[in-house]
């Protein structure tokens, strides 16, 4: 405060100092009340200025505080592109800077850590609703994996790939001309309720060969979490594993899921539309491709958006990349928190001893999954 009416007192005093411009004597009360008028104004103006740097200043271990007291569950918007891991990264490093964490002038203070995790990874190709945990609010994020999930999917008819959508190479073409609108209709009762369903396999040689020479073995493990058949098993051991070792890995055996609902939305051949509520483990991919060789022919997907997951919609509580603040998240938290069931809705965390802590990160990865959209990962 000092600064600034220092700062005011130096503007206005120029202001009453300099050589007017000659003016009218009949003008002359009214050129001197504007003059004095506009150096009060301008000294106002820096004064102003000078106070809101030292309110910012001032509020970084208030933000620093209020994003280590947050706790809950909320949902953000993953757009195509990034991975539900980058993108979570990029939301912890969001929140980070707004905090003014870490700061050079802090590194010797007490750390706090900061718990962030999403789950429900969507691959990198698919948009929509990730539902992410921060503080206690990611011990809740297994509860979201076994509600159910609702995605609007793209499939294209005739060409099947190797990861089962448009990201994989093409290893079969076949006709689709004489599929109809009512062929794919007729066939999807066959898909609906309580039904059996092969996991995907995606063999990735040309990767597993390249990166065991490039990656350390703690990063590749990581990025193979990732992977749709990371957290499948045979024999107890994970299906990555072993094709890391170079062993053969046969497709795992069909297992039990379930599709609360299943509409056909559009049909323009080769495209089709889905409309698909699930429940934990199942995969979108899966479902196309098999829809694909009921008709005879084969598909895969070329577009997927989560609409909905447990209790969170896209259109309602998706937050975009523009509202990923302190403030923002925290209203979002509250409103969320209505959405759970009871057993499940956090009491407001105390706030931690501000001004002495620091965030720091850690990664805690849980390694129990369902299915290609049902990983937990927190940092």
């Amino acid at each position: 405060m000092a600064a600034a009416e220092a700062a005011a007192a130096v503007v206005l005093s120029s202001f009453l100092k300099a050589d007017p411009a000659p003016v009218p004597e009949s003008a002359g009360t009214a050129a001197a009340t504007a003059a004095t008028s506009s150096a009060m104004a301008a000294a106002a103006a820096v004064a102003a200025a000078a106070r809101t740097g030292s309110e910012a200043r001032v509020s970084k271990p208030a933000l620093a505080t209020k994003l280590l007291s947050l706790s809950g569950v909320f949902a953000v918007h993953k757009p195509k592109g990034p991975t539900s891991a980058e993108l979570l990264n990029r939301l912890k490093e969001k929140l980070l800077a707004e905090a003014g964490m870490p700061s050079p002038e802090w590194t010797k203070r007490k750390k706090q850590t900061l718990k962030i995790g999403h789950g429900g990874t969507l691959d990198s190709a698919a948009r929509g609703v990730l539902v992410v945990g921060i503080g206690r609010g990611t011990k809740m994020l297994t509860s979201m994996l076994s509600g159910s999930k609702r995605y609007v999917a793209i499939g294209e008819l005739g060409k099947a790939t190797d990861t089962l959508d448009s990201t994989g190479n093409v290893t079969e073409e076949k006709p689709y001309d004489k599929i109809t609108q009512e062929d794919i209709e007729s066939i999807l009762q066959k898909f609906t309720g309580n039904i059996m369903q092969v996991p995907p396999l995606i063999i990735l040689s040309r990767f597993l060969n390249l990166s065991s020479f490039l990656l350390p073995s703690s990063l590749f493990v990581s990025l193979f979490y990732f992977a749709s058949y990371s957290a499948l098993k045979k024999d107890g051991q994970r299906l990555s594993t072993l094709m890391k070792r170079g062993e053969v890995v046969e497709a795992k055996p069909a297992r039990p899921v379930t599709v609360y609902s299943l509409s056909l939305q559009k049909f323009q051949p080769p495209f089709f539309t889905l409309d698909v509520e699930c429940g934990g483990g199942f995969y979108i991919r899966s479902l196309v491709s098999d829809i694909g060789k009921e008709l005879s022919s084969c598909a895969n997907v070329l577009e997927l958006t989560r609409t909905k997951q447990g209790p969170f919609t896209l259109e309602e509580h998706a937050l975009p990349e523009d509202k990923w603040t302190i403030d923002d998240i925290a209203q979002s938290l509250q409103r969320c928190s209505s959405l759970l069931p009871a057993e499940l809705a956090l009491k407001k965390s105390k706030p931690e001893e501000s001004n002495e802590q620091v965030l720091s990160c850690e990664c805690i990865t849980l390694n129990e999954t369902k299915g290609e959209d049902d990983v937990i990962k927190t940092l």
